[in-house]
Formats: structure tokens, sequence, C-alpha cells
């Protein structure tokens, strides 16, 4: 899917400590939504449906990523 980024309002989360290393996300057309890295604005950005980005974000706040503990 090519999408064109121009001029998508990018966003940090609230829980970022407002430095360089982190991601930013974009809400684009379609229900579509963009992941980038913020040390590289002008880079490659990821690309999700929604349907996508939800089943990722609920499997953060359930802890399916964590590492062993």
């Amino acid at each position: 899917m090519i999408v064109d980024l121009t001029g998508v309002r990018w966003f940090k989360s609230s829980h970022s400590s407002g430095g360089q290393e982190c991601v930013e996300v974009a809400w684009l057309d379609a229900g579509a939504v963009g992941v980038r890295d913020s040390k590289n604005p002008s880079g490659p950005a990821l690309i999700f449906t929604l349907a996508e980005w939800n089943a990722f974000t609920t499997g953060v706040r359930c802890g399916e990523f964590n590492g062993p503990s």
C-alpha cells in the first residue's frame, strides 16, 4: 500500500519523556495508522489498518509483549 504522508500530523505518546528516542503515530485516511521513528522523520513509516493497530495496542496493554520476568 502506498500512502501519501505529506502534511500528516504525527504525535508522540503522552507517556513519552519528550526525548527523541520514541515512535510517532499518525491517524491516516480510511482508518489507517502510520508509525515512524521520531529520530528519522523523513525515513520510512509502517502503515497498519485500524484493526491491526487495535490488536497491537490491546496486546501491549495486556502484557502480551512483555519479556521473561
